[in-house]
C-alpha cells in the first residue's frame, strides 16, 4: 500500500516527522509530497524544502519525496497511492481536512484520507509558527528536525 502525506513542509518540523515515522509501519511506502500552489507565498524554495525532507529521512527506503501542481488526490492516483494522510492538531483540522477528504472521495473512490492525532506535546507546533520564530531568530532545536537546523539558518538569512 502507498500513501501520499501532502503539505507545503515550510519548513518540515519535528510534528510533521512524528507523523510520518507513527504511519510509515502502516504502509509499504509513503510519499512526502509537496504542494505547489501558485497562490501560496512559501518562505523557502521548494529544492530547499525537498532537499530537507530528504536528509531528515535519508536511509530511509518505505520514503519517496515528490511534488505536484493540483489536486492532491489527482497527484494519489498518479502514484498508485491509496491513502491520503492528513495530521490533525485540532477540531479546526479536523472540521476543514473532513470537507477536503470528501471532496476528494467524491472525485475519486479510489483514494481515502487517513487522519493521524497529532502527539500532545506537537500540538502547539505548525510551519507557520516556525516560520515566526525562524524570523525573529529563537531557538529552533524545539521546533525542526537537529539535522537541517543550520541549513534552515542559512537559507533564511540568503533570502532575507
Amino acid at each position: 500500500m502507498i500513501a501520499v502525506f501532502p503539505g507545503t513542509f515550510d519548513p518540515i518540523t519535528i510534528g510533521h516527522v512524528d507523523l510520518i515515522q507513527r504511519i510509515l509501519p502502516m504502509f509499504d511506502k509513503v510519499i512526502i509530497a509537496i504542494g505547489v500552489n501558485s497562490k501560496k507565498h512559501t518562505l523557502f524554495p521548494l529544492e530547499k524544502r525537498i532537499g530537507w525532507i530528504q536528509k531528515v529521512f535519508d536511509g530511509e527506503k518505505k520514503i519517496e519525496t515528490g511534488h505536484y501542481e493540483g489536486l492532491t488526490v489527482k497527484y494519489c492516483i498518479e502514484k498508485n497511492a491509496s491513502y491520503v494522510i492528513r495530521g490533525l492538531r485540532s477540531a479546526s483540522d479536523f472540521e476543514y481536512e473532513r470537507d477536503i477528504a470528501q471532496l476528494n472521495r467524491s472525485i475519486s473512490d479510489k483514494v481515502d484520507t487517513m487522519f493521524v492525532i497529532s502527539a500532545p506535546e506537537l500540538t502547539h507546533i505548525s510551519s507557520t509558527i516556525v516560520r515566526e520564530i525562524i524570523h525573529y531568530q529563537g531557538d529552533l532545536e524545539k521546533y525542526i528536525p537537529k539535522s537541517v537546523i543550520e541549513d534552515v539558518k542559512k537559507s533564511f538569512s540568503e533570502i532575507k
